[in-house]
């Protein structure tokens, strides 16, 4: 009974985290922004893996600040590492811990190019790339690949002294556009 009622509290954490990142791609970044940091005082900095990844996925979107929002992404990445594919699977079946890592760094990537840093951009750029195998072959996974390649093309054409602060990538929806948790998508 009691595993019972740990697992529908754990639901309802993703469903909440789920929520506020509706709001995220609703456009009212402030309120989500709100929002994830009471649910990220809720998980705390030990919590649940899943959570934390989750929620630090999301909430480094909701950043108006790069530095800031470099700093989510490193605590998504953070918590993946601390994440299992057995507590993973306690929430969806098909989802692996590795699939999460080329968004993730893709992310990571994106973040170190807008604060001009291209060397660290370009080296989670080359962990993307060296994870991607992990990705399905879907919309999903070509969306990842086509934002590591996008980001690559922009490293490219700056040299190795970089440049400029291109967009970040594009990185497409989960299957079925639900919120899984990482990889995340943008509106």
């Amino acid at each position: 009974m009691a595993e019972q009622q740990e697992q529908t509290a754990a639901d309802s954490m993703m469903t909440r985290i789920g929520q506020a990142a509706m709001l995220l791609h609703g456009g009212d970044r402030e309120e989500a922004r709100g929002r994830f940091l009471g649910l990220w005082s809720e998980i705390g900095e030990e919590g649940d893996p899943l959570h934390r990844c989750t929620l630090a996925h999301y909430m480094a979107d909701a950043q108006d600040d790069p530095a800031d929002e470099l700093s989510w992404d490193l605590r998504a990445l953070s918590a993946a590492d601390e994440l299992t594919d057995a507590r993973l699977a306690e929430h969806h079946a098909s989802l692996a811990v590795r699939a999460f890592y080329p968004s993730l760094h893709l992310n990571l990537a994106a973040d170190y190019v807008k604060l001009g840093r291209s060397e660290a951009a370009r080296s989670h750029l080359g962990r993307a790339r060296e994870t991607v195998g992990a990705l399905g072959d879907d919309a999903y996974g070509d969306g990842v690949r086509a934002g590591i390649g996008r980001l690559e093309l922009r490293l490219d054409d700056e040299g190795p002294s970089g440049g400029g602060t291109p967009e970040p990538p594009d990185q497409g929806r989960g299957p079925g556009g639900e919120t899984l948790g990482p990889p995340r998508s943008r509106p």
